[in-house]
Order: C-alpha cells, then sequence, then structure tokens
C-alpha cells in the first residue's frame, strides 16, 4: 500500500510512486536534475526520480 508524502505534491499520474488517491508521491526523497546545460526556465527541470507505471 502507497504512503503519500504530504511534503511532495506531484500530478504526475503515469509514475510508479505517484499516490493514485491524492496528487502526492510516495518516495520519502526525490531527486531532482536538468538536462540543460544552465537552467534558465523551469521547463528545464525533471524529476530523476520518476518511474514509468
Amino acid at each position: 500500500m502507497e504512503k503519500a508524502n504530504e511534503s511532495i505534491r506531484c500530478s504526475v499520474t503515469s509514475c510508479r510512486h505517484h499516490c493514485t488517491s491524492k496528487d502526492y508521491c510516495s518516495l520519502q526523497t526525490v531527486q531532482i536534475g536538468t538536462h540543460e546545460y544552465c537552467p534558465t526556465e523551469d521547463q528545464c527541470t525533471d524529476c530523476k526520480s520518476f518511474a514509468l507505471k
């Protein structure tokens, strides 16, 4: 059974760690990264903890 971590909000329903009953992540911590050399916008950042369902 998944336990929502109410410190980490998430709306990515295709992620294995997304709580199906609430828009939260079930992980204790997440890794955030970037795919850009010098990110300047929020679209340049990524959740490196994402795992496809």
